[in-house]
């Protein structure tokens, strides 16, 4: 059953006028923004919506738990697929679980801290086999039980808060209540709107501590918030990275240099974390809202962190890409090396190959490997990571991934491919000029069901069959799901 198929079993009724109800059988006209319905959630999609069906239309219902029954209200509707959001919880159901965060509800970062842990897997593996099954491919190769995280909690080794002078007011809240600081994550659905977050269960309890110095500091001091309207304001971002070893990198990302009051900012964080090992200083003064910018300063430590992964070491700096979940990629990792089978008589190629954590995995048990990647510091950072590491049998190569594959010469032939292309997916020249390589073996890493699909049906197409398909759950409570899928050349 692929995600928009009917749904068995739900029971709904509808409105008679709009924020009215209905009940079941009861005649019907096509739903309008405000009707309410009560809803039986059967599963969720790919953005952690729940599903259900009733008076012959899809739901999409936002914060709406499996197995919960919730009244909903209609926001919008286009043709038979309505997108709504859940007012009242009218039973939990037997999967509903305890949040454990105090902003769960109205912060859109975990989608499903409401639903056991059991429900979450099952509902991304089940992601994984409707994407497949969709392409017809189900027939190649069984869906393996998906592999869990380590830890459902404190399991994220970075976090990016957001400072801003348009908090998220709770309906609870006394009429007129104070808003125009915060720090934290947007809101659910509302971009403008920040959740004054003071702790968040998925990541360190010392990012907790960091996360509340700098909010309580930034007040004291007067340093005024962003203004995404306006493009006004000193503090944009709070970024915190902890490695395993304890080691913590704070990146604050502001709008402009201001030196004094950044350092003394810098000076009075430390002072309330002495854990911390890095303070680093982001300038951006684009109007986009990314905690990436035109420079940076380092204010305190060497401004960048160690981390381990995988029996490798890796410097992280304020900007790099790293596996966020450093536990879960390890055994995502261990799989991708054991599908590959190298040994040393075997050439591996990498394929957007990012900062090259699994080519430098890889390469332990090839002859060599060659990394591909478009992006010129992720190549510079892999380089330095295989040198760190003394591995001398890893090579990357810096182009775009489609036209490198058409100028190789020089290169030693591919035995094995990985592939671990970005969400959209491959280019759709890519297949077909993978299928022209001597590989038998292909090792597509997917961080989007969807994209896997239509890339795995493309290289189907190519000559490639499904041999194997791993998921691994990398970020729990919300709808992420990864999986680890093996082809071969068809007989």
């Amino acid at each position: 059953m692929s995600p928009l198929d009917p749904i068995a079993g739900s029971d709904a009724g509808g409105a008679d006028a709009p924020g009215g109800s209905r009940a079941a059988g009861a005649s019907v006209r096509k739903p309008r923004a405000g009707d309410l319905f009560e809803l039986t959630i059967e599963r969720f999609d790919a953005r952690g919506l729940g599903l259900a069906r009733a008076a012959g239309y899809r739901f999409r219902v936002q914060r709406a738990a499996v197995g919960s029954r919730v009244s909903a209200k209609v926001l919008r509707r286009r043709r038979d697929e309505i997108e709504a959001v859940a007012l009242a919880v009218l039973d939990p159901g037997p999967q509903a679980a305890q949040p454990a965060c105090a902003h769960f509800r109205a912060c859109g970062g975990c989608a499903f801290q409401d639903l056991d842990q059991a429900s979450q897997l099952a509902g991304k593996q089940r992601l994984v086999e409707d994407a497949l099954a969709a392409r017809g491919l189900l027939a190649e190769a069984v869906v393996e039980a998906i592999v869990p995280a380590p830890a459902p909690w404190r399991y994220r080794n970075k976090m990016e808060f957001t400072f801003s002078n348009r908090r998220w007011v709770a309906p609870e809240e006394p009429q007129g209540a104070e808003a125009t600081f915060a720090l934290g994550l947007h809101a659910l659905g509302l971009y403008q709107k920040v959740v004054d977050v003071r702790a968040c269960p998925i990541q360190s309890e010392e990012a907790d501590r960091v996360l509340d110095a700098a909010r309580a500091i930034a007040l004291q001091r007067g340093l005024s918030p962003w203004d995404v309207r306006a493009h006004a304001g000193l503090l944009r971002h709070l970024v915190v990275r902890r490695a395993r070893s304890g080691a913590l990198l704070v990146n604050l990302v502001t709008s402009r240099e201001e030196p004094a009051a950044v350092a003394a900012f810098a000076a009075e964080l430390l002072r309330r974390v002495p854990e911390i090992t890095t303070i680093v200083q982001t300038v951006n003064a684009r109007a986009a809202t990314t905690a990436i910018g035109d420079s940076e300063h380092v204010l305190h430590g060497p401004g960048t962190i160690s981390e381990e992964l995988a029996g490798l070491a890796f410097t992280i700096s304020a900007g790099s890409f790293f596996q966020t979940n450093t536990a879960a990629a390890e055994r995502l990792f261990a799989a991708v090396r054991e599908e590959a089978a190298l040994s040393k008589e075997r050439v591996a190629w990498d394929l957007f190959c990012g900062t090259g954590t699994i080519a430098l995995v890889l390469a332990r048990d090839a002859r060599e490997v060659v990394g591909f990647e478009l992006v010129a510091s992720a190549v510079r950072d892999a380089r330095a990571n295989a040198a760190r590491n003394g591995i001398e049998n890893a090579r990357f190569v810096e182009g775009d991934v489609l036209a490198s594959l058409s100028a190789t010469q020089g290169l030693a032939a591919p035995d094995v491919l990985v592939v671990d292309p970005p969400r959209a997916g491959l280019h759709p020249k890519v297949p077909a000029a993978l299928g022209r390589l001597a590989a038998r073996r292909l090792i597509y890493v997917s961080c989007n069901p969807a994209a896997a699909g239509a890339d795995c049906a493309a290289l189907s197409g190519a000559g490639w069959r499904i041999r194997r398909v791993r998921p691994f759950d990398q970020f729990p409570h919300t709808p992420h799901v990864e999986a680890v899928i093996t082809l071969e050349r068809g007989a």
